[in-house]
């Protein structure tokens, strides 16, 4: 009997040791869960990043203080509205054109990339940049800004500009919003359209006259 018993204290006592083992693990394992959840959390809030809105196949005329002032065409219109700043983007291409006070077509613009800054109301157009004026005038660069507030268009970059009889090119450009008055503010050079034809020519040739 006295055997039995003290078996039965060791056994007790195993439990005893068992239990309390298992509450240290777990004081030790559940704060760490906690912690975990919270990181978890956090990264999830990080998913901002993705865009609040997606369309597809765009065509859309877009006001501006309650007057239509231009059209978009795109193949994938996103939208993120949670980012710092907020913005649209536009980055598999998009045609623009602008309207003036009589819906008459002031510019079309295409690019393969461009990016709208809602409170700024600021266009940043890149890659493959054409602009064309109600006029005729041609305007080609990568990289191109259109500050509506300011109703300016401007660019740093090389800029290539096609007029009825002659080409100008150079580096840094400003224009106001109707593409008629602007200026390069470091000639490259200027050409006239006849020499830039054959100079196209001869380069797809290979350089070879006959």
């Amino acid at each position: 009997m006295a055997d039995t018993k003290q078996t039965d204290k060791k056994y007790i006592a195993r439990i005893f040791i068992t239990v309390a083992v298992w509450t240290t693990v777990m004081f030790v394992f559940l704060p760490s869960c906690g912690k975990k959840e919270q990181a978890t959390a956090a990264a999830v809030k990080e998913s901002d990043s993705l865009p609040d809105m997606r369309t597809l196949g765009v065509t859309t005329l877009v006001s501006d203080s309650g007057m239509i002032r231009y059209k978009i065409i795109t193949d994938e219109w996103l939208v993120y509205s949670h980012r710092n700043p907020p913005f649209w983007a536009f980055e598999k291409g998009v045609y623009l054109e602008k309207f003036d006070t009589l819906f008459h077509v002031d510019a079309s613009i295409k690019a393969d990339t461009a990016y709208y800054y809602e409170q700024k109301k600021l266009w940043e157009l890149r890659s493959n940049v054409h602009i064309q004026s109600q006029r005729g005038d041609k305007f080609d660069t990568e990289l191109m800004f259109w500050d509506q507030n300011k109703e300016k268009i401007y660019s740093d970059r090389f800029i290539r500009i096609e007029q009825v009889d002659k080409v100008l090119t150079g580096y840094g450009f400003e224009s106001n919003q109707q593409m008629t008055e602007y200026q390069i503010y470091n000639n490259a050079g200027i050409f006239t359209v006849e020499d830039t034809a054959s100079a196209d020519s001869t380069a797809r040739s290979g350089g070879k006259q006959q």
